[in-house]
């Protein structure tokens, strides 16, 4: 590995520190090298904070002068919540700038890397860029597609069953693949759920791990079944909720003040409420990534409308049997083997005796 590329990945990492906390922002890290040792590094935290190049050189005082930046994403050349990190590289007088890559926000797009040659800083672009757009293939997705990253999370059997034909459910996995949800939780800025699940499992769906961070449920409920004392309506004054219906429903009077009601229209064909509405309400709201934890009916409803980014599965190593088993996966499904979803980047990792696979779908 070159100096570069070791500075780029110590950058990459800070960045990484900021996961699930600065949406809508990206994730960004720096690090101020000068000859050959760092003498200052800083990642963006969250949103309406100094972005990471600020606390970089915050951190590298006068040492920054004449030093290199290397920094995970293009700097900033306009005002937001702060002021262009352009205008703080240049005071504090780096003579190099490496990018892992350009930020598609239309309002930089390469016009941080032209204010910086303009004033004479050298600047590259493009430095281990792939494992840049992974850290932040969320933000650049909501940026470029306007659409969030959905991933799908399901857990089952080895013969693909998440209950028994009673309904049973708990636990398909064991406790420590049951921890790694609630990270996937707290790195997430919505999680999306079905109201077959709140109904089966009246769960909380909160990120309960040190310092979690609960992310925005989403219950999906066309007809407005929710039991006014479930988990969730109790709840809504803590943790940001929405409950999702029909839009020719009519929302009881009494509910929580919190509980955002979302009336939307109703797919024609599914007989469910639109998900390419609720998602796009979503981004409206500024949240980049969303995690299902529904049921087979909603997990097979995303899969069918093309809307799953990525999948995350919980396998453990038992048989449910039984054809009234509950299967992970309904909806249409596809006609034949030829049409399969099929995963790229597959990903295979141990929790306890269960396996969780991971693995892209689409393009994204």
């Amino acid at each position: 590995m070159n100096p570069d590329e070791r500075w780029m990945r110590r950058a990459l990492a800070l960045a990484a520190r900021g996961w699930g906390r600065t949406r809508p922002n990206p994730m960004v890290g720096a690090v101020v090298v000068r000859d050959g040792r760092c003498v200052g590094e800083g990642w963006h935290p969250r949103a309406g904070e100094p972005h990471a190049e600020v606390f970089a050189l915050r951190a590298a005082g006068e040492a920054a002068k004449g030093a290199d930046l290397y920094v995970t994403l293009e700097p900033c050349c306009h005002h937001g919540r702060t002021p262009p990190c352009v205008e703080a590289v240049l005071r504090a007088g780096i003579r190099r700038v490496y990018a892992a890559m350009q930020d598609p926000f239309p309002r930089v797009a390469g016009g941080g890397f032209m204010a910086l040659r303009t004033a004479g800083v050298e600047t590259h672009c493009g430095l281990l860029e792939p494992a840049a757009r992974t850290l932040n293939r969320a933000y650049l997705q909501a940026t470029t597609r306007r659409m969030p990253w959905v991933t799908l999370k399901m857990a089952s059997t080895l013969d693909g069953k998440i209950a028994t034909r009673t309904g049973d459910s708990r636990w398909v996995t064991g406790p420590a693949a049951r921890r790694q949800v609630h990270r996937l939780r707290d790195r997430h800025d919505a999680i999306l759920t079905g109201i077959g699940t709140v109904l089966a499992d009246n769960p909380l769906l909160t990120a309960r791990i040190p310092n979690g961070r609960d992310p925005v449920r989403i219950i999906l409920d066309t007809r407005g079944r929710m039991p006014p004392d479930s988990a969730m309506v109790q709840t809504a004054d803590e943790v940001v909720t929405w409950w999702c219906i029909g839009k020719d429903l009519a929302p009881p009077d009494t509910l929580p003040a919190r509980l955002k009601v979302v009336r939307c229209p109703v797919d024609e064909r599914t007989g469910r409420v639109d998900l390419n509405y609720v998602l796009a309400e979503v981004l409206e709201a500024g949240l980049h990534s969303v995690l299902c934890e529904g049921g087979s009916a909603v997990a097979g409803s995303l899969l069918d409308a093309g809307l799953v980014d990525e999948v995350v599965w919980f396998l453990a190593p038992k048989l449910c049997g039984g054809t009234d088993s509950l299967a992970a996966l309904g909806g249409v499904g596809v006609e034949r083997m030829s049409a399969a979803h099929k995963l790229r980047e597959v990903r295979v990792r141990q929790f306890g005796s269960d396996w969780m696979l991971t693995g892209l779908l689409g393009s994204g």
